[in-house]
Order: C-alpha cells, then sequence, then structure tokens
C-alpha cells in the first residue's frame, strides 16, 4: 500500500513547504520572555570556550549575541588560563556570511601537520552536513587565492579530506556526474595534487553504491608516515588498508568491525565481539595494544590493557607525546587512567574537582608536542572545569541555584530483569513534574552534565530531570549496544519504560506529569513511547526523529542505520522493523499523549519528512500533535544561540503547558 504523506518527503516542495509552514504557525509561541532567558544563557560571556588542539594553540568557535554565527579564533595554553585570553580572531562567519550572500555555518577545520600554518575549512549553508571545503592560511589569517586555481577548493558536498604534505591531498567528494552510494556520501577516494584537475586526481579505492563511504586519511608523524583507507560497509563494518609506499594497498588483519587506532609505534585494538587471535580469546571492549610493524609483519601476540566486566566499559583513548589516557566507566561513573607506553602499569589520574558522580573526559592533547592533556569535569549540578593536571584553567559559571538539590543514581528493572541505571535530579521533595530523556543507541552513553537552561528553566521550578542509560548505548560497552540492536531494539523502549514506571512508583510524579524527549535515535524513541507506552507518560518532544522504518533506509543518509536497525527491503528484516516502526504503530483507536516535533528543513541526515509524515497521521486520526520545523540548523535543527534559544524555549513550554498547566 502506497504511503498517503510520501508527498511531505519533498523537502523543498511547493505543497510540502506549504503544510509545514501552516503546521509553524498553528503551533503555539513560547513565551517572549522565556526565550530572551534561555538566549541569555547561550549568549553568556563568561561561558568557558570550548578548545580543539592544534600545534602550540587553542581554537574555539565563540557565538554570542554580537557574533551569532561566530568568530573562529585561537591563543595559546598559558594565554588561555587568563581570566581574559588574548584572543586571535582567524574568521568571522557572521562577516564572512554577509560578504558573500550566503547563511554560512562553521564545519570544521583540518589541520596540515606537523607545520600547523593551513586549515581545510568546512562552511555549511545553513547548518546541513553537505559543505564547502576552503583552504585557509592561518599566518596571513584568510582564505588562500593566488588567483591560479592552485588552492584546494571543493564545492558544496559531503566531502572528507585528509592533508598528506603540502600539496597533496586525499579527497573523498562528490564528482560531477554522482558517484555517491545509496547513503549519500562518496564511492571514491583519491590522491589530488594541488595545481590539477579534481576530475584527474589518481583514485585510490571505490566502494560499492550498497556501501556507506569510503575515506582516507594520513599519519605525518615523522617516522611513522603512514597512510590509510578505510571501506565503510555499513555504520560499523570497516576493512581498513595501509598504503604501502608504492600506492599498493594491504588491508590490516583485524576484525572489521573493531575500533583501532594507530600512533607512532602501537596499535591499540578494542574488538567489539569476543576476537580469538594468537591463541588467545579477548573479551568484547577490551583495550589491546601491539607494536605496529610487528603486526603487519605477522605477530599476533597483544598485551591487554584493559578488560571490561559487567559493570564497566572503555568509552575513550587519547595519546598525549609520552603517554596513554584512558576514560572508562564503572555503573556508568567515570574513571581516568594513565599508562606508560612500554610498561602498560595503569595508574589514576586526576581530572581535577571531580565528583563521584560528575563526567571526566579528555577534551584535548597535542601529542605531536607535548605530554600534557586539557581535562574536563562536569556534573548535574556543578558546571564544567577544564584543568591540566591539577592547574584549574577554567571554571565555567552556575546559571542556576543548585542549593538544596541532589543527584542520585538508581536502577529500574526492565521486562526481562536486566538492571537500568538512570540519573535523577532536583529537589528531594520537589512536587513538580518530571523531564525524562535517553539516546539509546549506536553504543554513545548518555553521561552527566550541566544544563543551565534545565537547571533555571525547570529544576529551580520544583520539576525533576531523570537520565536514562538504556540498552543501545555505550554505558556498559558492546554487549549493552548489542542488546538492543537490529530485532533486539525493543530492549531499549522497554528499559526506557521501565525507568518511566520507577518515576511514577516511587512517587517522583504521576505518569500523566511525565514528559520525555530525545533526538535522532532517541526520536525513535520517543516514537516507542507514543505509541507502545502512552499511558506512561503526559506529554512527548521528539527532534529530528526516526519514526518512518519502511522507508528511512530510502531517505538522506538513512541507509548508513541498515547496520543499527535492518533493511526495510529484506523481508526477514522487515518482519521485525513492522512491529516497532512508529509511523506503522499509529492506532487510530487508541489515545496518545500530547506531542512536539521539532525538526530541520536543512537537516540533510535524518530527513524532516519522518516528523512531517506523522503528524500527518496523528492529525488524520484526531490525535493531538505539533510541529516546528526549523529552516535552518541541519541535524542539529538550529544554526545560531537565537534559533537554539526558540528551540529550547519550544520545549519547555509545551512540557510547562501540557504536564504542569
Amino acid at each position: 500500500m502506497r504511503d498517503p504523506y510520501e508527498w511531505l518527503e519533498d523537502v523543498d516542495g511547493e505543497r510540502a513547504l506549504a503544510w509545514v509552514g501552516a503546521r509553524n504557525a498553528e503551533t503555539p509561541a513560547p513565551p517572549p520572555d522565556l526565550v530572551a532567558g534561555v538566549r541569555a544563557i547561550l549568549d553568556d560571556r563568561r561561558r568557558v570556550p570550548r578548545p580543539t588542539w592544534h600545534g602550540g594553540h587553542l581554537y574555539n568557535l565563540w557565538q554570542d549575541a554580537d557574533h551569532p554565527r561566530g568568530l573562529w579564533r585561537r591563543t595559546t595554553v598559558d594565554g588561555y588560563a587568563l581570566d581574559d585570553p588574548p584572543w586571535e580572531v582567524l574568521l568571522d562567519l557572521d562577516a564572512l556570511g554577509a560578504a558573500e550572500g550566503e547563511s554560512w555555518v562553521w564545519g570544521g577545520a583540518t589541520h596540515r601537520r606537523p607545520a600547523y600554518d593551513r586549515c581545510l575549512v568546512e562552511l555549511s549553508r545553513g547548518g546541513s552536513d553537505a559543505a564547502v571545503v576552503r583552504e585557509f592560511d592561518l599566518a596571513a589569517r584568510a582564505f588562500v587565492d593566488d588567483g591560479s586555481g592552485a588552492a584546494f577548493t571543493l564545492a558544496e558536498a559531503k566531502s572528507d579530506v585528509s592533508w598528506i604534505d603540502a600539496d597533496t591531498v586525499y579527497v573523498s567528494t562528490e564528482l560531477d556526474g554522482g558517484g555517491l552510494t545509496a547513503s549519500g556520501y562518496p564511492r571514491t577516494v583519491r590522491r589530488w595534487r594541488r595545481g590539477t584537475p579534481l576530475a584527474d586526481a589518481e583514485q585510490v579505492y571505490e566502494c560499492g553504491i550498497g556501501d556507506v563511504s569510503v575515506r582516507a586519511w594520513h599519519d605525518p608523524t615523522p617516522g611513522y608516515e603512514r597512510g590509510f583507507v578505510g571501506h565503510y560497509r555499513d555504520f560499523y563494518t570497516r576493512p581498513t588498508f595501509l598504503v604501502d609506499a608504492d600506492g599498493s594497498l594491504r588491508k590490516l588483519d583485524l576484525p572489521e568491525d573493531a575500533d583501532w587506532s594507530a600512533r607512532r609505534e602501537w596499535l591499540l585494538v578494542k574488538p567489539r565481539e569476543a576476537w580469538t587471535v594468537g591463541g588467545v580469546t579477548h573479551p568484547a571492549g577490551a583495550l589491546l595494544v601491539t607494536r605496529f610493524d610487528d603486526f603487519m609483519a605477522g605477530d599476533r601476540s597483544f598485551t591487554t590493557l584493559y578488560t571490561p566486566d559487567e559493570r564497566s566499559a572503555l568509552v575513550l583513548w587519547r595519546w598525549t607525546r609520552d603517554h596513554l589516557l584512558l576514560v572508562t566507566l564503572e555503573d556508568v561513573r567515570s574513571r581516568l587512567t594513565l599508562l606508560v607506553p612500554g610498561e602498560w602499569a595503569p595508574r589514576p589520574a586526576s581530572a581535577g574537582p571531580a565528583g563521584p558522580l560528575d563526567t571526566v573526559f579528555v577534551t584535548a592533547t597535542e601529542p605531536d608536542l607535548g605530554d600534557t592533556a586539557l581535562l574536563s569535569s562536569i556534573g548535574f549540578l556543578r558546571p564544567e572545569t577544564l584543568s591540566i593536571g591539577e592547574r584549574v584553567l577554567k571554571r565555567a559559571p552556575a546559571f542556576f541555584d543548585s542549593g538544596g538539590m541532589t543527584v542520585e543514581q538508581r536502577f529500574a528493572t526492565s521486562d526481562d530483569g536486566t538492571r537500568v541505571p538512570y540519573f535523577l535530579v532536583g529537589h528531594p521533595d520537589a512536587t513538580g513534574p518530571a523531564w525524562l530523556t535517553a539516546y539509546g543507541g549506536f553504543e554513545v552513553p548518555s553521561l552527566p552534565s550541566y544544563d543551565g537552561v534545565v537547571g533555571r528553566f525547570w529544576l529551580e521550578r520544583g520539576g525533576r530531570y531523570a537520565v536514562a542509560n538504556i540498552r543501545g548505548g555505550g554505558e556498559y560497552g558492546p554487549r549493552w549496544h548489542l542488546a538492543a540492536r537490529r530485532e533486539k531494539r525493543p530492549r531499549a523502549f522497554e528499559d526506557f519504560a521501565a525507568v518511566a514506571r520507577d518515576l511514577a512508583d516511587s512517587g517522583v510524579a504521576p505518569p500523566g506529569r511525565i514528559g520525555v524527549s530525545g533526538g535522532s535515535n532517541g526520536g525513535l524513541l520517543m516514537g516507542a513511547m507514543l505509541t507502545r507506552y502512552p499511558e506512561l507518560v503526559g506529554a512527548v518532544v521528539a527532534i529530528a526523529p526516526l519514526l518512518d522504518l519502511r522507508r528511512f533506509h530510502t531517505l538522506l543518509a538513512g541507509a548508513s542505520w541498515i547496520g543499527e536497525y535492518g533493511d526495510p527491503d529484506d523481508e526477514r528484516d522487515w518482519a521485525y522493523l513492522r512491529t516497532f516502526s512508529p509511523y506503522h504503530s499509529l492506532r487510530p483507536d487508541r489515545r496518545h499523549p500530547p506531542v512536539l516535533f521539532l525538526t530541520s528543513t536543512r537537516d540533510d541526515r535524518v530527513h524532516p519528512g519522518h516528523a512531517r509524515k506523522m503528524l500527518a497521521l496523528l492529525r488524520e486520526h484526531g490525535q493531538e500533535g505539533w510541529l516546528y520545523e526549523n529552516v535552518e540548523g541541519g541535524h542539529g535543527a538550529a544554526a545560531d544561540n537565537a534559533q537554539r534559544a526558540y528551540m529550547l524555549a519550544l520545549e519547555i513550554d509545551f512540557f510547562r503547558r501540557h504536564l504542569d498547566p
């Protein structure tokens, strides 16, 4: 049967946009004072500028009321530690957009190592994943344009670029005539020489139309120069090849779904599933190390650096010049460990003034130049602190009064008996509604963080806030993720429902006063709450949601997620997908809680048609639902702080009106 609302998938179609405009007009605008209050927090000049570290500088994109699209700027590490850092402005995106008549949104920069003198800057129109690429001279603080056409520039596409040397790059991009996979990513990677036509660049590798993408990258570390090609068959399966000096490729004999990295003489491997190699079986989620050249020569002996158990997981590793830093979780509580290469004896490391339920993270390192790491610690009630060892560089301001508030870690019991952790924040005796959120996909953990907007406009008003660590995420490593992948996806929904029940059963809030929200994969979770557990919640907010599991693989980047959900064109997969596809689970005879869909016309990752069609079907069934589709913003649904403030205010006001009238 043909989808009667398929016409809403026409992103920029006149009929579809007219429908969207009418829905936007129907959605109640949040109070102006709420929007202004949210924006004041987002624009506050006391915020900690989150940096990246390249060469001798810390780089930051700064957005505020005077610079909505942002200033790309840099300073030294010592300068960053000052109360008023001496920032060197490299690029003013607002001025650039005005001069060029474009709505430019920052997409990032790839620095040329080891000189750190040039960058390949990505700029997107309105915040989409597709971006233009331009070469930038850091000393001149200007785009490279000598009039000869020799600068590296790429037209708008979902490109990937990596420096090889001063005059050569690896590039994956859309060429004239197509060359894209079904997921909308480039099929070829080329070695492009400065001053030559891109179409004539030497092809290094090509993947199939049914694959996700291919990319190449180069490590210029002196004495360890190496090139690699990654062939992404799906979201998790990635055979990788070493590029030899003569341009030939040698496949790395690793599990194709393993996480790995090479740094100087070392090869690190984290298998996603149990891996037997060299006569030893290593568990999923372990971190293994060996010498890279020995491995390529056939040696399969590894040293185990970390072994998870049922309560723990490795979530991050980062190199400094002389050390390896590991961030692990134990029942979703962060731990930082330092290891010396070659010795590999772990010892605890400090991340500044972190509390027992705070998140510890390695924000940035610069292993080319030094042995220091920029560390972050942050909690639900404690603003972020950035430090190097015990030296505190920055402390974020508090944006709400947390006096008397607490953070608890609780455990709910899911349908199959699994204990599901969640965090509960707020005044213990609060009588207001509860706001519950989760992500639960792609092995991404949901960790404690400070949110001044939620604190001031929800917690201070007597509400409670809960974050659920459901299966599908990475809180307990690969096993936690695999437990809710593909046909097991309903385990994530059951976990989230169990937390909602626990909030009600423990007296935090009755079902009618529990609001739930989630974005992207979390938007699929919201669709499941809307259709499978409507009696457990009083309101739903779905942001950039994935809702139609019959057609998701035909829309924009959707085919890249077949590895996570399944292939609707395979009848065996569709047999289970149809049982939890929210768009196919709406029942006209069952009442659903009021729902607000938030999305963006420029989201070229999760198609806005998911939200559009779901609302149209709800309206057909006579159900309550609203939609606000921002014209910009990409997958984040907002391109600047004004747009972010409006979207956040919509969400808060929606919950206030439906949970706490």
